[in-house]
């Protein structure tokens, strides 16, 4: 992980992206009043949406087994279709 400053990476914004993409780095861009960003690949990025979204989905079926658990499911009858 790098921690650069603004100026800097105005400067050799190729040469940051080139190692966020080519290298995998993690840019930090330090700036005044702590409002700092984070330069990441896309790759990256995808990764940790798909995992935000992956944890999600577990919570949900955690909550789920939760309440089975405790009595509050509810059976249902499967329908027969016919293939027509």
């Amino acid at each position: 992980m790098l921690a650069v400053n603004y100026s800097t990476i105005r400067e050799n914004l190729k040469t940051y992206c080139d190692k966020v993409t080519d290298e995998f780095e993690t840019v930090i861009v330090t700036r005044k009043g702590e409002k700092n960003v984070v330069l990441i690949s896309l790759e990256e990025w995808n990764a940790l949406q798909k995992a935000a979204r992956n944890a999600e989905y577990l919570a949900m079926l955690d909550r789920s087994i939760e309440q089975l658990s405790s009595g509050n499911g509810q059976s249902h009858e499967l329908i027969e279709v016919d293939d027509e």
